[in-house]
């Protein structure tokens, strides 16, 4: 069965999604705070990890910086906190998927389903190479003829998915839902934001982008 980690120092809400995830056949482990979070992570290796920003041990985004330290599984972060700016400082650490308290059951399945797909490893494209840069989703490593380059996990993600769509106009508000969730869907000042550090790192002009363009009022586009 898929694993999930759930951490959350409600023990009420803890109990609720063991029980709801479970139903759902998933193998359930949960942990209400941060130090515990990390020790079971370390031993059971969860698909999937489901974290509270308000832990009462440490701020959640550290949790998610110490898990990427060494783990790939999504983490889907859930949280009473609504700031903006918040919400961007947990997903740059490496968080996948933010979902505000309070949410409706089907909403945060529906969530788990579309990380857990996306985590899948794809062996159609091992390999993607431009005239400007290559990619490596076996290893998510972008190298251009300077060495590697460093991405945050949001450019990783946004990134990958105008690369695993070549040629194909990606829409403004789909490249929003998957990559920030339902509720950025209207956040295009986010994309104008996250293509140019793309095109800054990648493009050898960014003014003069060759390889991820951009469809006025409409999306972008990854050409090879």
């Amino acid at each position: 069965m898929t694993r999930l980690l759930v951490v959350d120092d409600d023990a009420q809400l803890l109990r609720a999604l063991r029980i709801n995830l479970r139903a759902r056949h998933y193998d359930v482990d949960v942990a209400p705070d941060g130090a515990t979070a990390l020790s079971v992570a370390a031993r059971f290796t969860p698909d999937l990890v489901i974290l509270d920003l308000g832990l009462p041990d440490m701020d959640g985004v550290d949790v998610v910086r110490a898990l990427r330290g060494w783990s790939s599984a999504p983490i889907l972060v859930l949280s009473a906190r609504v700031a903006q700016a918040e919400k961007v400082t947990a997903l740059d650490a490496g968080a996948d998927d933010y979902v505000t308290k309070p949410f409706g059951m089907d909403e945060l399945l529906a969530r788990i389903r579309s990380a857990l797909r996306r985590a899948t490893p794809a062996d159609s494209l091992p390999i993607v190479r431009t005239e400007a840069f290559t990619i490596d989703f076996t290893a998510k490593r972008v190298t251009t003829d300077e060495g590697e380059v460093r991405l945050t996990p949001t450019e990783w993600h946004l990134l990958e998915i105008l690369v695993r769509n070549p040629d194909k106009l990606v829409s403004q508000r789909q490249l929003l839902r998957e990559v920030w969730g339902p509720a950025y869907e209207t956040e295009t000042n986010y994309l104008r934001v996250y293509v140019a550090q793309l095109r800054r790192k990648l493009e050898p002009d960014p003014s003069r982008p060759r390889h991820l363009l951009t469809e006025p009022g409409m999306g972008y586009r990854f050409q090879p």
